[in-house]
């Protein structure tokens, strides 16, 4: 537990601004889903009991614009949960440095996209769960502590959607991948998940090209197999 801690004070002290980032994301994106929440007509508290139950921004959007469409509210929570069938490949990812103790349920709760992408890039598994933990604070935090400045702000905000606050999200996990990009493999899987995600927008339900986009995991990692297959058969003559 001491060295888990002086790792997760280097962790700390070497990105703070990566922290801060995430954190002020977190809240700016929670301010959008708090106000579009209030204006399909949840409470206060149910908008900030969502956030801290769910923990997942894209599946709450989702539930929303289906309700905010005339949709059943269980028809949108089925729907946010099939699109977060993505958070299975970041659990297994982040089963790599997380401790097999009664730690391990809490640390399943913080898994999304932005501790996923924060952790990845460490191989060393205590720097890896460090970052995973300090992430995963931050976003406990800041995003139900956002939903509550959105859901008060939406009562005099008369179209939450025109403020684009929305956008940060998309922003900050481009941001939060490009020192992942470095890698080969995972260059290779980035260009071929994106490019099914985009050739599939519009033809397939909303938040399906987001887990269609898995694909280009093992089409990536087929196609630098192949590549460098050649090259270690000419290192081997």
């Amino acid at each position: 537990m001491r060295s888990l801690w002086r790792t997760f004070g280097r962790v700390a002290a070497a990105v703070p601004r990566e922290i801060v980032a995430i954190g002020t994301s977190m809240w700016v994106i929670g301010t959008s889903y708090g106000a579009a929440a209030h204006d399909i007509g949840l409470a206060w508290w149910q908008i900030v009991l969502m956030a801290c139950v769910v923990l997942a921004g894209s599946s709450e959007f989702v539930m929303i614009s289906v309700v905010a469409g005339g949709g059943l509210p269980i028809i949108g929570a089925l729907t946010g949960l099939l699109m977060n069938v993505r958070n299975v490949s970041y659990g297994l990812s982040a089963g790599r440095f997380m401790k097999r103790d009664r730690t391990l349920f809490a640390a399943a709760h913080l898994v999304n996209d932005e501790t996923a992408v924060y952790s990845a890039p460490h191989r060393d598994p205590a720097t890896a769960r460090s970052a995973f933990l300090i992430c995963g604070v931050a976003v406990v935090a800041c995003w139900p502590l956002g939903a509550l400045t959105g859901a008060l702000a939406g009562q005099v905000i008369g179209s939450p959607e025109t403020l684009g606050l929305d956008a940060a999200f998309p922003a900050l996990l481009v941001a939060l991948a490009l020192p992942a990009l470095r890698d080969r493999d995972t260059r290779w899987a980035a260009i071929f998940g994106a490019s099914i995600a985009l050739a599939t927008a519009g033809f397939v339900a909303a938040g399906i090209p987001v887990i269609l986009s898995l694909l280009g995991i093992p089409i990536g990692l087929l196609a630098t197999s192949r590549s460098s297959a050649p090259v270690r058969e000419k290192v081997a003559s």
